[in-house]
């Protein structure tokens, strides 16, 4: 057997630091990542149809939204356009009750805003269920613009009355999970849940 030579700490100041040391981190995210692994890691999240499909990233993990084009396309066709556009990424749940749903999309963080871009409403018979996501609005049905919010349970009363342009079909878990407010307006105070980001399957 032959022995060991054991490094010395002034012998290790001369070798060279690791190259990946300086990189960023989404650039890290891309080394040794094949196309072949890439391709598994999109199928990984078993949707029916990538184009049409959301991995929305929680402090908790990830949440899979599989959405209806060919009910509310062109409520899927702008929620596309912003989140390619990274719209989304960072916004915070202003408003958030227990046992009812989860909301985000304002830029300010306060439901007071948008992108500027209102949509006819597309209602549907989808029904507002545990884990559909539907559109925010105002009074004015046509006044939906980028705020949707995460159904926590079943919500008849809302069936018709709002765009339903998707559902949550895997990660409910850690929707669950995110901070509630308080009082009946279910304002969070000190928001500490964000949209860590929101893509489209496809691109992934």
């Amino acid at each position: 057997m032959t022995e060991k030579k054991q490094i010395k700490s002034a012998d290790t100041k001369q070798l060279g630091g690791a190259k990946t040391k300086s990189l960023q981190k989404e650039d890290v995210k891309k080394l040794n990542m094949s196309e072949t692994r890439a391709k598994k890691i999109k199928h990984s999240y078993k949707v029916k149809d990538a184009e049409n499909a959301l991995v929305l990233k929680l402090k908790d993990g990830d949440v899979v939204i599989e959405m209806f084009a060919d009910d509310a396309p062109n409520h899927v066709a702008r929620i596309k356009e912003l989140v390619r556009e990274g719209f989304y990424n960072g916004l915070k749940f202003h408003r958030v009750i227990d046992g009812f749903m989860a909301q985000t999309g304002c830029p300010y963080g306060t439901g007071t805003g948008g992108s500027g871009k209102k949509l006819k409403a597309e209602f549907n018979r989808n029904p507002h269920k545990r884990g559909t996501v539907s559109m925010a609005r105002a009074a004015w049905p046509d006044s939906a613009d980028s705020q949707f919010f995460i159904c926590f349970a079943d919500c008849p009363w809302l069936d018709g009355q709002y765009t339903v342009w998707g559902e949550v079909t895997a990660g409910m878990e850690y929707v669950d999970m995110i901070k509630k407010g308080i009082g009946g307006n279910g304002e969070v105070i000190a928001p500490a849940d964000e949209i860590i980001s929101l893509a489209v399957v496809a691109d992934l």
